[in-house]
């Protein structure tokens, strides 16, 4: 059922809620989860929304445009926490805020957890009821992970065209080349959202474009829609390897949702690649495509190993906040609303494609991939109560 008839439904509302929005304080995150008119829209509704002072500033709303809106400020996240039944973030919780959640408290925000054994603990001993955006999944789409895919891909182009300068320890070759010169050849692998507005940007910087994947559907469409110098190809071990010794750029943007990314490039290919190559690894939030990745900062982006560039920092949306934090509040805002409206007891029978987002609930595990990641017994859920 689409949520937006799920509420249009029930013409009483069956839980006024308290939300919190917490400042995010991952490194160099300066996104928020909830822009001042999706307070407005929450508090119209009935919701009391508490906002933690600055909480907004780095994405350039002020204090003063959340109390405009009907919004709470509270001084700190010892406050919002406190309060709030639900906490609504952009980045999944950091060590330094696992001891300021309650027992049963519901979270909602991009999680990530096949990559984070210790969060997964966390959230499974203090029975939060978390839901992920990048899970919730409605015909085979993910449209809360989307916006962030197109801010990411689009952004994996640009950052791998800047580490192609030599003063970045790049090849120093112009992405797009000039008259008479040679343009750079970029392999992006996944052709799903992020994958294809890489390959939009890319191309139309001018570079060489390959774009892989294993969906021959989605290959066909990608080869109608992509510009001329964009080439599509079916993805296998041998294509990829018999093609990175050309490349400048490779992107990785594979997704399996909520499970590991697997590994594409693994550290032996490293060896045949152009010294002075990049690699932008979009899936480092999902543990990494390429098998040398680890997670870095927008302060320190890259490292260097084998004489190739990695550019693979955690929270690339995070760069461009006003953008971002826009594009997501688009896209989460129905779904807060859902989850205030209903509540995490009700949700999932009230709109089924929640069911696709939640990953623990007072203890157990919901999520098949996070629980074969760690090793650790997942279930279906059948309702509150096991009703």
């Amino acid at each position: 059922m689409n949520i937006k008839h799920a509420l249009d439904l029930d013409l009483i509302k069956e839980n006024i809620m308290n939300i919190g929005v917490p400042k995010e304080i991952k490194t160099e995150e300066y996104r928020v989860s909830i822009t001042p008119s999706g307070v407005k829209e929450l508090v119209k509704e009935g919701h009391s929304v508490y906002v933690q002072m600055g909480a907004g500033e780095g994405s350039g709303f002020s204090d003063e445009d959340y109390v405009e809106v009907g919004g709470s400020l509270l001084t700190s996240a010892e406050d919002v926490f406190e309060i709030a039944e639900m906490i609504v973030k952009v980045k999944e919780p950091i060590e330094i805020e696992y001891e300021l959640f309650t027992a049963n408290q519901t979270l909602f925000t991009y999680l990530h957890l096949a990559a984070d054994e210790k969060q997964t603990k966390f959230l499974l001993d203090k029975g939060i009821r978390a839901f992920s955006y990048e899970t919730l999944e409605i015909d085979r789409r993910l449209p809360l992970l989307e916006p962030m895919s197109e801010v990411a891909g689009k952004m994996a182009s640009l950052m791998g065209a800047v580490h192609l300068g030599k003063y970045q320890g790049g090849t120093g070759l112009l992405i797009g080349g000039v008259v008479g010169t040679q343009r750079a050849k970029v392999m992006v692998l996944g052709g799903g959202v992020a994958g294809k507005c890489a390959a939009e940007i890319a191309a139309g910087l001018g570079a060489d474009v390959t774009i892989f994947d294993i969906n021959t559907a989605r290959l066909h469409y990608l080869n109608d829609v992509m510009p001329a110098n964009v080439t599509t190809m079916y993805s296998s071990s041998q294509a990829i390897t018999s093609l990175l010794p050309e490349c400048d750029i490779v992107i990785g943007t594979v997704l399996i949702p909520g499970a590991k990314a697997p590994k594409l490039i693994t550290r032996e290919m490293l060896k045949i690649m152009k010294k002075g190559a990049v690699l932008v690894d979009v899936s480092i939030d999902q543990g990494g495509c390429f098998e040398s990745s680890y997670a870095t900062t927008h302060t320190e982006p890259t490292f260097i190993e084998e004489g190739i560039v990695h550019y693979c920092v955690a929270n690339m949306p995070g760069a461009y906040p006003r953008t971002s934090t826009y594009a997501l509040t688009n896209a989460t805002l129905p779904y807060v609303k859902g989850l205030a409206f209903f509540g995490a007891e009700n949700i999932c029978e009230k709109v089924p494609s929640m069911l696709s987002s939640l990953n623990t609930f007072d203890g157990k595990l919901y999520n098949k991939p996070v629980g074969e990641a760690h090793g650790i017994e997942s279930f279906v859920f059948k309702g509150y109560n096991g009703k």
